[in-house]
């Protein structure tokens, strides 16, 4: 399998700012999120970064998809550096997060366009994927309404089809059914389904242990920044189910009994 993406050895700390500090009741001023993260994702694959809040997964993403840069390491994205070429990473591709706030003002159909015409996709092909995929998620009749007026789940395919506008072969997808209706969150994950089947590379941090089990072919459980384990979902789930191997490795890591 060719590999599409390779985390090599991360490293991201933060700065603990003083009302931080307090509400966590710590002095450490600075916090580690991710940790010597190293991972690979092959082509047409759904690669699950899975974790609690808070264990970095976040923080993974937004290094992958160069918006932030890590403080070691590298990670290369289809040949393309984050350090090095962050500009070549963005162009290859999707990134869906729920820190993806669209303008309220604006309408589905202005802003498919604009990011259309932002990453360079023609307009024919714009116009083709357009109806393709407002098609796909029912967006067509909400097209000219204000993105103020749409509803929660109408907001996020939204969000879904704006990020994927120039058809990348690596997306990149952040808690994608947190908080959803459990019609739109189907919808989106039989659409995870449709593009793997189509050969793309997909990303998705979840702490959902059900989304896992259905889109993952493998999966990485993070810990405090670290990766306590990264398998195929066959090989972790080999012995019990995901979620009970889960609390077993995160007792092992903590040092202790995990209390239900």
């Amino acid at each position: 399998m060719r590999e599409l993406l390779k985390v090599q050895n991360v490293k991201k700390t933060f700065r603990v700012s003083a009302r931080q500090q307090k509400i966590q009741r710590t002095k450490e001023r600075t916090k580690v999120a991710v940790d010597r993260l190293s991972f690979t994702a092959y082509e047409g694959e759904v690669f699950g970064l899975l974790g609690p809040n808070g264990a970095g997964k976040t923080t993974t993403l937004r290094m992958m998809a160069a918006l932030i840069s890590p403080d070691e390491g590298d990670i290369l994205v289809d040949g393309s550096s984050v350090v090095k070429s962050p500009d070549e990473v963005r162009a290859k591709i999707g990134f869906l997060t729920s820190e993806l706030k669209l303008e309220e003002f604006f309408t589905p159909n202005y802003l498919f366009d604009f990011f259309s015409e932002l990453h360079g996709v023609d307009k024919a092909t714009a116009a083709r994927r357009k109806q393709e995929l407002f098609g796909k998620f029912n967006i067509s009749e909400y097209a000219e309404m204000k993105v103020a007026n749409l509803s929660t789940g109408m907001k996020q395919k939204v969000s879904l089809v704006i990020s994927i506008v120039h058809d990348p072969d690596i997306i990149i997808f952040d808690e994608p059914t947190n908080g959803l209706d459990v019609l739109t969150a189907k919808t989106v994950t039989d659409f995870l389904l449709d593009l793997r089947g189509r050969g793309k590379t997909i990303v998705v941090s979840t702490h959902i242990f059900s989304l896992v089990e259905k889109i993952c072919d493998r999966v990485g459980i993070i810990l405090d920044g670290r990766m306590a384990a990264c398998d195929t979902l066959e090989n972790i789930t080999a012995e019990k189910p995901l979620e009970e191997k889960f609390f077993d490795i995160f007792a092992e890591k903590a040092g202790g009994t995990y209390e239900k």
